[in-house]
Formats: C-alpha cells, sequence, structure tokens
C-alpha cells in the first residue's frame, strides 16, 4: 500500500517516539478512540481510492463552493477525565431539593438490576430501531410487555409501543379524534382546565396549524355538540381531584365526539380504568414506572384506544406473527412505517419511539408485578391521606373529595409557605398568589411527611395506615390487571436479571458488530459519554425546579447552544424538540410564524423531494402546508428545472422547501446555494433536514450554505445511542429572522420566542443532552471536524470494495459519494432474489442489515461512520461479497432458485441443530460461512418472520401463545 503525499490529521498522526513525546500530555486523549481508522488505515483506504492524501478526497467529494474557509470556533478538546471533572463541577451547581411539584413528574426508585443492566448497559442502549425482528426479540418481547401493561391499566384494547412524553401524547390523541370524525366540520376539540398545563400548551400548538379549535373550560359545564370532533380530560386532574366523568362522555358520545384521558399509571393500579367509564382513548407517561425525572426527559409516553382507532394510531405497534418454521415471533405491526409509504397523508411523523425508556418501565412492572405496584400506589395513597387529614385538622384549605397523590392546598400565604419549604431543601407547586400544590410519590419518607406538614404548621402521625382507602367507593379498581405470567415470576433479582439477559442476548447491537444504516449514523456512543446520564444532579431534576436550583443545566445548556450555533452557522438554536420528528415539526412552524408575522399567513406551499426522508411530508402536512413533490434526476440530485418549475407556479404562496443535505442518496448536490437563493427569492423559507449532518461537521454547514432552519439528530451525528429505537434528540437551529418564532413554554417562557411548545418540558430530553456536550468537549474542532472526512472516506471505501459486486447508484460529479453509498440490488431480482434475501442472510454473517429499498426500492443505503475501523469494514465488505458469491451460483444454477442459502436466511440454532438437514447446502455454509463468525455466532432468535401474517392475524399483547396457536 502507498503512503499518502500529505500529512493525515494530527488526531491520526504517527505515535511520538520516546525523545518526542510530551509527557505532560494528558493520555485519555478521546479523539483517537472515537475516530477509528489510524494513520496507517487511512493510507491504505486512500491508496485504493487511488487518493493522494485524505484532504484531497475531501476536496474531490465536497463541492468547493460550499466549503468553510475557517476552522470551527469551539473549545480545545479535553481528555475524558477533564471532561468528566467539568461537568462535574457544572452538575455541583444543580441543587437537589426533595421534590414536590408533581404535575405529571414524579420522584421513583429506578431497581438497580434495572439501571445497571438497561439503561447502563450499551448492548441495550446502542441497539438500533427493531426493524431486522429475527435479532430484535429481546426488545419486541420487553415492547409487548410495555404495550400490554398499558392496555392492562387503561383497560383499553391496543396500545403503541410509546410516544414522546404525555402532553404529545395528548396532541397525538387529539389527531386520531379528528381523522376518526365522520364529518370534516368537526373542528373543536374540547380540553379541560383541569389538565396539567404543559399538556394544554402542547395541544394548543398541535391544533392551529391543523385548523382545529381548542376549547379550554370546565366539563360539568361544558356543551359538546356536532362541531366538536373529541374532548380530553385528566384522571387524577391536576389538582388532585377525582371526576367521575362517566356522564359528560355519555353526552359526548351522543354528540359524535370521541374522548380521551391523561391520567397516571400508578393511580391506575387502585382506580377504575378509563375504559371502564366510557374512554376511546387513554395517553399519559410511564415516567414514575422507574424512570428518573431527568429534568423533563426522556420519558415513554403512551397512547392506548379501542380496537377500532387501531388503524389511525401513531407511533409503533408491536405485534406477534409467525416465523419460517411455524414458531412465535414478534416484529413491527400495521403502520409502524407508514410514513414512509403514505407521507402526507400519514397519521403522523413519528420516527423515534421512546424504547429504552418504555423497556425500563415495562421491566419496573415486571419486577413489582401487580402485587408490588399495588402496594407502592397504596403506600402513596395511605401518606397523601395522612397529609390531608392533618391539614385539615389544622383547618387549611385542602381537597375534600377522592384523591390519589396530589394535593391543593388554598388560601395560603405561598410567598411564606415557599420560603420556609426553601430553608428545608423542598420543592412545592405555586398555582397561584394564594394556591400551591404538593404531590408524593414512592420516595416520599415519614420524615418528608412530617416536614410538608409542619411548613403549615399542622403534624401528621408517626405512623401511617391504610385508613381512608374506602373513600375511593365508586372510584375504587375491581378488575384485575397484569395477570399474564411474565408480570407474575421475576420478583427476586436473580430472577429479573436473568429475565433481562435472556432478552439482551436476542438482540444484536454495537457490542456485536458494525450497524451500517444509512442515514442513521450508528457510532460509538462512548462510556465517558454516558457516565453522566445516571449522575443524580442530572437525574433527579424536577423541569419545573427553580431556575436557581439548576444554574448546572443552564450552563450546559447555554454551552450547547452556542456550539451547535456555531457548527451549523446558525443564529441560534433551540434543545426543545425530544426528538428528530419534533424538530422538523418545530421548524416548520418557525417557518410559519415568520410568514404570520409579515401578513403572509396565506404561504403554505412546502416544496419537498421524492427522495425526501417520510417524516418530511408528514410533518408538512402537520404543519399546515400542502405539499408539492419535486422530481430527482437520475443521479439522485433534485431536478432544479422541476423546482425552478414548481416554485415559479407556486411563488405566491410557497412557504418553504425541504431538503436534506448531502442528498439522501447520498450526494452532496454542488448547486445547493443556488437552489436555496431561488427559494427566497420568491419568498419562501428553505428547511434542511439534518439526518446527514454527520457530513457537514467542520467542512460546511447548513447556515453558510443558504438554510432558514435545520433540526439536528443528536442521537445520530452528536453521539446520543439509539436505545433499540429512542430516545432521540432533535433541537434545531435557525437564522436571525427565525429566533422569535423558536418554541416557547408555558412553565418557563421566554418573552423572546412566541412559538408555542413542542414538548411537554421546556429543555425537551434534557438528561441525555450530557452525551453531546461530553462528545464536542472531548473532540474539540479539529477531532469534529476530522471525524466527517473519516466518515466519508470510510463510505467511499466501503463504495469501491463493494462496486465490483453492487452497483453504486449515485455518485457525485467527482465520482465519489458523501458519507453513505447506496448499493443496487435490484440486478437479482431476475435470479429470485430480493434485496430483503440479503438483508436476512447478513444476519447469519453477524451483521444487522442496512437501510433496506429506501429511499430507493431494491437498494440498501450503507452509512459505515468514523467510529468504525478498517478492519471491520472489511469484514462487512466481505460478508456483502460472499453473499454476491451465493447469489452468482443462484444464477449460475449451482444452487436451488427457491430452496437456497439466502432464501432460507436467517438461519437459527434450532434449525442448525435439528435431527434432520434435507437441505441443498451445509450446515456450516447456513450457519458459519467466514472465520470470525465461526470464531463468535450471534444466532438469529427465530427464522425469517411472517410480516403478512401477522397483520392479518392482530396481536398486540401478552396474551399468551395459546392464541396465537388458535390462531394458526
Amino acid at each position: 500500500m502507498s503512503t499518502p503525499s500529505s500529512p493525515v490529521s494530527p488526531a491520526h498522526s504517527s505515535a511520538p517516539t520516546d525523545s518526542t513525546r510530551d509527557l505532560s500530555a494528558p493520555l485519555d486523549t478521546f479523539a483517537r478512540r472515537h475516530n477509528s481508522p489510524d494513520s496507517t488505515e487511512v493510507a491504505a483506504m486512500l491508496a485504493t481510492l487511488g487518493q493522494p492524501s485524505l484532504d484531497a478526497l475531501i476536496d474531490s467529494a465536497v463541492p468547493p463552493q460550499i466549503r468553510l474557509q475557517k476552522p470551527l470556533n469551539l473549545p480545545t478538546a479535553l481528555a475524558e477525565s477533564a471532561a468528566l471533572t467539568e461537568l462535574r463541577s457544572y452538575a455541583a451547581q444543580n441543587q437537589l431539593f426533595r421534590s414536590f411539584i408533581g404535575q405529571g413528574y414524579y420522584g421513583t426508585h429506578t431497581p438497580g438490576v434495572i439501571q445497571r443492566n438497561i439503561l447502563e448497559n450499551p448492548a441495550w442502549y446502542t441497539a438500533y430501531t427493531p426493524y431486522q425482528a429475527e435479532i430484535s426479540q429481546g426488545r419486541l418481547e420487553a415492547l409487548l410487555n410495555f404495550q400490554t401493561m398499558i392496555c392492562d391499566l387503561t383497560g383499553l384494547d391496543i396500545a403503541n409501543a410509546s410516544l414522546l412524553d404525555e402532553a404529545t401524547a395528548a396532541a397525538e390523541a387529539m389527531g386520531l379524534c379528528a381523522r376518526s370524525a365522520t364529518d370534516a366540520a368537526r373542528k373543536k376539540f374540547f380540553v379541560s382546565s383541569l389538565c396539567h398545563p404543559q399538556t394544554i400548551d402542547v395541544v394548543q400548538t398541535r391544533a392551529k396549524p391543523l385548523g382545529l379549535e381548542v376549547v379550554v373550560g370546565d366539563h360539568t359545564a361544558a356543551v359538546i355538540d356536532g362541531s366538536y370532533c373529541g374532548v380530553l380530560v385528566q384522571y387524577p386532574d391536576t389538582s388532585g381531584n377525582l371526576h367521575d366523568y362517566a356522564g359528560f362522555f355519555e353526552k359526548s358520545h351522543a354528540a359524535g365526539a370521541l374522548t380521551v384521558v391523561a391520567t397516571d399509571l400508578l393511580a391506575l393500579t387502585l382506580l377504575k380504568s378509563p375504559a371502564e367509564f366510557g374512554a376511546d382513548a387513554a395517553v399519559g407517561s410511564a415516567q414514575r414506572f422507574g424512570v428518573p425525572m431527568g429534568f423533563g426527559g426522556p420519558h415513554a409516553g403512551f397512547l392506548s384506544v379501542k380496537d377500532a382507532y387501531k388503524r389511525q394510531m401513531p407511533g409503533r405497534l408491536v405485534g406477534v406473527s409467525k416465523d419460517a418454521q411455524g414458531d412465535p415471533a414478534m416484529r413491527l405491526a400495521l403502520g409502524t412505517r407508514e410514513q414512509h409509504i403514505r407521507r402526507d397523508k400519514a397519521t403522523s411523523n413519528i420516527c423515534t419511539a421512546q424504547v429504552l425508556l418504555s423497556v425500563m418501565a415495562s421491566m419496573y412492572a415486571v419486577y413489582h408485578g401487580p402485587d408490588g405496584l399495588r402496594a407502592i400506589a397504596k403506600r402513596t395513597r395511605a401518606f397523601t391521606t395522612a397529609l390531608r387529614d392533618a391539614l385539615a385538622a389544622a383547618k387549611i384549605n385542602v381537597n375534600a373529595g377522592p384523591i390519589f397523590d396530589t394535593l391543593r392546598i388554598e388560601n395560603v400565604d405561598v410567598a411564606a409557605i415557599q420560603s420556609r419549604a426553601a430553608a428545608k431543601k423542598i420543592n412545592l407547586r405555586t398555582i397561584d398568589a394564594k394556591t400551591v400544590g404538593v404531590s408524593l410519590d414512592e420516595t416520599t419518607s415519614t420524615a418528608d411527611l412530617a416536614d410538608l406538614a409542619d411548613l403549615f404548621g399542622a403534624k401528621v402521625p408517626s405512623a401511617i395506615s391504610a385508613a381512608g382507602f374506602s373513600s375511593l367507593g365508586a372510584f375504587a379498581r375491581t378488575s384485575a390487571y397484569l395477570s399474564h405470567p411474565i408480570f407474575n415470576q421475576h420478583h427476586t433479582e436473580h430472577e429479573m436479571l436473568r429475565y433481562i439477559k435472556r432478552l439482551e442476548s436476542r438482540d444484536l447491537s454495537l457490542v456485536h458488530s458494525m450497524i451500517s444504516l444509512g442515514s442513521c449514523t450508528m457510532k460509538l456512543n462512548a462510556t465517558s459519554e454516558m457516565f453522566p446520564v445516571s449522575w443524580p444532579e442530572f437525574g433527579k431534576l424536577h423541569p419545573f425546579a427553580p431556575a436557581e436550583q439548576t444554574r448546572g443545566y443552564q450552563i450546559l445548556f447555554a454551552d450547547l447552544e452556542t456550539w451547535l450555533s456555531e457548527i451549523t452557522g446558525f443564529a441560534a438554536v433551540s434543545l426543545q424538540p425530544n426528538a428528530g420528528s419534533q424538530g422538523e415539526y418545530a421548524g416548520l412552524l418557525a417557518i410559519r410564524g415568520y410568514h404570520e408575522s409579515r401578513g403572509q399567513a396565506h404561504r403554505n406551499i412546502c416544496l419537498i423531494p421524492t427522495s425526501a426522508h417520510g417524516t418530511n411530508p408528514a410533518t408538512a402536512t402537520m404543519a399546515g402546508m400542502t405539499v408539492v413533490p419535486v422530481a430527482c434526476d437520475q443521479q439522485g440530485n433534485i431536478d432544479v428545472a422541476d423546482l425552478l418549475a414548481k416554485a415559479d407556479q407556486h411563488a405566491a404562496n410557497l412557504a418553504a422547501l425541504m431538503i436534506t443535505y448531502p442528498s439522501t442518496h447520498g450526494v452532496f448536490e454542488a448547486p445547493i446555494r443556488d437552489i436555496c437563493a431561488l427559494i427566497h427569492e420568491r419568498g419562501g423559507q428553505v428547511y434542511m433536514d439534518g439526518a446527514n449532518m454527520n457530513a457537514q461537521v467542520g467542512l460546511t454547514s447548513p447556515g453558510f450554505i443558504g438554510a432558514d432552519v435545520c433540526h439536528l439528530n443528536l442521537h445520530k451525528t452528536f453521539c446520543i445511542p439509539h436505545g433499540g429505537g429512542g430516545p432521540g434528540v432533535g433541537p434545531i437551529g435557525v437564522a436571525k429572522h427565525l429566533v422569535p418564532f423558536l418554541p416557547g413554554h408555558v412553565v418557563r417562557n421566554s418573552a423572546l420566542r412566541s412559538g408555542g411548545a413542542v414538548s411537554a418540558a421546556p429543555y425537551g430530553s434534557a438528561s441525555i443532552l450530557v452525551i453531546p456536550w461530553m462528545y464536542i468537549r472531548m473532540m474539540g474542532p479539529d477531532g469534529l471536524t476530522h471525524a466527517t472526512k473519516l466518515a466519508i472516506l470510510n463510505a467511499n471505501y466501503v463504495a469501491k470494495q463493494l462496486e465490483p459486486h453492487y452497483p453504486v447508484l449515485y455518485k457525485g460529479a467527482s465520482g465519489l459519494v458523501a458519507h453513505e453509498c447506496i448499493i443496487d440490488c435490484r440486478g437479482f431480482k431476475k435470479h429470485g432474489i430480493e434485496v430483503e434475501d440479503i438483508a436476512k442472510r447478513l444476519q447469519d454473517y453477524n451483521y444487522h442489515a442496512p437501510t433496506m429499498s429506501w429511499p430507493v426500492a431494491g437498494t440498501l443505503m450503507i452509512e459505515p461512520t468514523e467510529s468504525e475501523a478498517k478492519i471491520e469494514l472489511d469484514r462487512f465488505c466481505a460478508a456483502l461479497i460472499a453473499i454476491a458469491g451465493e447469489i452468482q451460483s443462484v444464477a449460475n444454477g449451482e444452487s436451488d432458485k427457491t430452496n437456497n442459502v439466502l432464501k432460507n436466511s436467517p438461519h437459527t440454532s434450532k434449525v442448525v441443530c435439528a435431527d434432520k438437514w434435507e437441505r441443498p447446502y451445509s450446515r456450516e455454509l447456513a450457519a458459519f460461512p467466514t472465520a470470525w463468525v465461526r470464531e463468535h455466532k450471534f444466532w438469529p432468535a427465530v427464522g425469517r418472520v411472517d410480516n403478512v401474517y401477522g397483520d392479518r392475524n392482530l396481536v398486540c399483547s401478552c396474551v399468551g401463545m395459546e392464541a396465537f396457536a388458535e390462531s394458526k
């Protein structure tokens, strides 16, 4: 191999000799750990590509007109230990008061067995979304448990595998009501004034672009008529009271409106389920089931509905099907990725669920079981009842009716009470100048109870009993829940640990091998980045804690906003959106708000290339825009002539162009600045999807290119792990003129930002923002820029290795790709081999398939990232090349066209070890096709899953395999 003629980045230069080494320099530098190819590997890959240097490669791949002329203005990189020390100093500035604020967020004890073996376990947090079901059975079972838990507790027929938080789940339920309305004139949605304020805020934000009118009021006085599509109430309400909604729901149903209940899972272990008083849907958060508050997130929201509305549900749904051997197998069901199919007619733009958090919540229910959950709820209610009785005895106005965990305390001197509370390091909820709220939870102690009573001059008994339970009366739960064996047999830590590990062994993640999904950037999620997520100073803060107690978070947010503004070239950044889909939505709302502010609310046309991610058109529709598709040319670029024609045609009403850069086809489009200019000349704005920011950092930026807004997938480019399909974070950067239209929040509103809230918490999934902070702080400007260069190098190296066997579909003008490449598998169809056969066969080689059949049907989109070393790239390429050989064997007639190693893949241990083997190829070829697989084999848990069968025989909860057997 030849040596490049110019040196590689200092981050990967040859190791210094003993005589030149600076012995005072830190040894735990990070960039060399994250940017995996070292100088020798870089030289070898460049030689394969015929490039004299890494910089020469970048000069050829990235159009010169978009290149930045100066380095990133970011702090110099810190070593791992130094960065952790600096972040520790931030954490120390957060004050951990005892929180009794409630309002949808509660203290909880995360069982150690769940924290250590799920939250802090890379085998769980580095897995990808379970689109390849055969190597995702562990997560799918945990999510099926989650769905079962939600269905059981809410009493409804079907639940999805989680949404982003309670407020956005309520907004999604509103959308479901509107879509389900038989009369298009039903444009009103009633929301009880007793719902949590942040829920009302998000619902109002979502309603406006859809042309829906949110009516907030008293449900006892509301008149629901034929103009309403649905109603939303809270149970228990935000002040802690319980209401019998049966009569209100009967009237709503009589008027043709659907009924939605925002509820609390722990309360439902004692209270009558929403279904029992007429709910059509239920929403809420699973946060208090073992998931830390984390200053607002991430948490798993939920939505459950009657069976009649399952086709209108947003998000993901796990179902039970069967595999090729007829055995039960789980997979994602129905409309899991339907936004890619239906696009602007999709039910939602939801692309990221909260898988890691819903897994934690489901495991919390498995660990405690119905009896344990009931005991936690009884204790919480007993404490609340004791405090209520003590306050009432002290002549203080407090809830008189049935309660669960929250008290509304009226006619008190709030300033004085809060002053005394602060002295005891206690946080209460201020409702108004004379009213406070107090919410208890499983972490409340008898000492806490005594301190709370003392704030009001009252005393609680030293021993707390279950007295007062009978006062639940008609609200008391009589129906059973969590009766499935899975919730009743893992209550010791040994059994729980073994169950977690058993599920873990069924999933392939980054701990096993490279996950090369294009547009998804499955890079290193470094341990040092993950450590701070579990620090209590970040994890235990309530999102509505007073600002003076959250100074560490505020510094961290300021750092990230500044750094991300520099990286994107924008004036400001909002960290509130808690998923890429929410970032898209917030970005389009900012554009919409800008047009309205200039008296141009009529601008509603959104131009979107046909290659765009499916969430783009779905988001545009949610933002009240009309989608007009723009063609792509044969090279995968935007067809500029078609774009110009459409922009001229709709110039008077042009709102925005949504683009991805580099393109979804993995190409740097040279005329991108001209494209932005022609949109601006016609009064439109340019929204850039940040999914491919991995190819921009340090080389160019959305702001420099000419975009007006861009969302960033921090769970992609900036190292927040996928968590098996979530959490994600999707902040947006905007140009100066859009800053006033960034998201606000009813609890922490900024006078400078008029946009409505898009997430329940002011800073979205705040606790995992420590991950990109650590990443940027440890990489520094040089490490980040070098990472981008290596991502481009790795992608071109993979493309070059595979091109003799698989045509590379799109390339730039220089014959190079960006950070990902698309290989064309459509030519194999004439031999009876589909792209799915290649994807499934890769599992036998210990690999997850690249992105399959998107953005082009019959192709695989590969993104190797900068974190994969050459040795792993070579293994991955060798696997695909070997598969190409297997396809050629079919083409030559050497292998049977229907009974071959590809069509029968993946091969499970059950199949390979069976007494009978009647296939025309060896067991060794089936299961151990290469040396590295023989060294360490990952076995798919099930054979190829029958997706069609699963949709036709929908089973989406733990009903027992006897039901599956009956449906066969």
